[in-house]
Formats: C-alpha cells, structure tokens, sequence
C-alpha cells in the first residue's frame, strides 16, 4: 500500500505492513476500533498458518461458536417490507450518477398509479405489458391496440403461419381480462 506509511509489525522487519492481522488479545476495547496488527506478505502468511480462532477457549465455548445457528439467536431488523424489496429513501442520500434509482425506476413505473384513479391489479398491469400499453391507457386504446395485435399475428394474415399462434393467444387473454377491468369500464 504505497504512501500508508505503514511498517511490519513483526519484530525487525522494516517491509511495508499491508496486510491487516486480527488485533492483539485485549486491544482497542469499546471505545473505539480494535487496534490491528499489520505484516507484510511474508509475516503474514506466517501469522495465518499459526493462528488459531479457538486457542484458550474451554470445549464448551468452542462447540458454542461451532454451533451453525450462532449469532441468529438475536432479532435484527428487516430489510424487506412485505417481503418485497423497497427503493431506498431518497432524501437521506445524493445519488448524482443514478446507480441506486436505476434500479427502481422499473419498479416505480410498474407500481405507478393510473392518472384517472381508477385502480389496476397485477393482472391487469401484467395484461397491459403483453398489450405493449401504459397504464393510463383508455378503453379506446385498448381496443385499437388489441385490434393491430390480432392482425398481426392471426395466421390468417399471415398466409397460413401458426407460428404466432401461441403469441396471438396471450393478446386474445390480456384482451379478455382489461376488458372486464374496472379501469377499462
């Protein structure tokens, strides 16, 4: 690590320390971080092969740690809401290249509400997406896009082709369900 001004801190050796060992027994405490050990690639391959997690623990407090639920025994808090994943809250952060709201900005438009109110279920938001529509398409929109869905891939327009058969019957079901949608009435 170029710069850290760091040395090894095995005894005599004067090599960069850039590699980060676990704190002396007893350093550092509850007031601040523990205070690190830092070796060179050499000290520190030989402070991993002679380290022992377990060294001066009693057989209990050994199978205690082995345990497989140890450290799940306390309550954390959730980080799902209704076991869906919820955008971060905007305010708390400045987000200048949108890496974060990118990632939401498919949730944001698939949850958006209709600008008349009315409301849509997931049905209906999934029949709009096989429709190719917004979600604040009216029943007019709906019938015309329905009506160029069909004559695009009814066989009969296509000289016989049924390979859009399969395609043509997701249009004919989204069509059916809108239909019947309260936002579509």
């Amino acid at each position: 690590m170029e710069g850290s001004g760091r040395v090894c801190d095995d005894p005599g050796c004067n090599a960069p320390g850039e590699f980060r060992a676990p704190p002396l027994e007893g350093a550092g405490g509850r007031d601040g971080p523990p205070a690190f050990r830092w070796f060179c690639l050499d000290h520190v391959r030989a402070f991993n092969a002679r380290y022992n997690f377990f060294d001066g623990m009693s057989a209990e407090e050994i199978h205690d740690a082995q345990r497989p639920m140890a450290g799940w025994e306390r309550e954390s808090r959730t980080f799902a809401h209704n076991g869906a994943d919820r955008p971060p809250r905007w305010a708390d952060f400045a987000d200048p290249l949108d890496a974060i709201g990118a990632r939401f900005a498919e949730v944001r438009r698939a949850t958006a509400p209709r600008q008349d109110g009315k409301p849509l279920s997931g049905e209906d938001r999934a029949s709009l997406k096989v429709l190719g529509l917004d979600t604040d398409a009216d029943r007019t929109a709906l019938r015309r896009r329905y009506g160029e869905l069909v004559r695009r891939f009814h066989p009969d327009r296509n000289g016989g082709d049924r390979s859009h058969e399969a395609e043509l019957g997701r249009v004919i079901a989204a069509y059916q369900q809108l239909r019947k949608a309260p936002a579509f009435a």
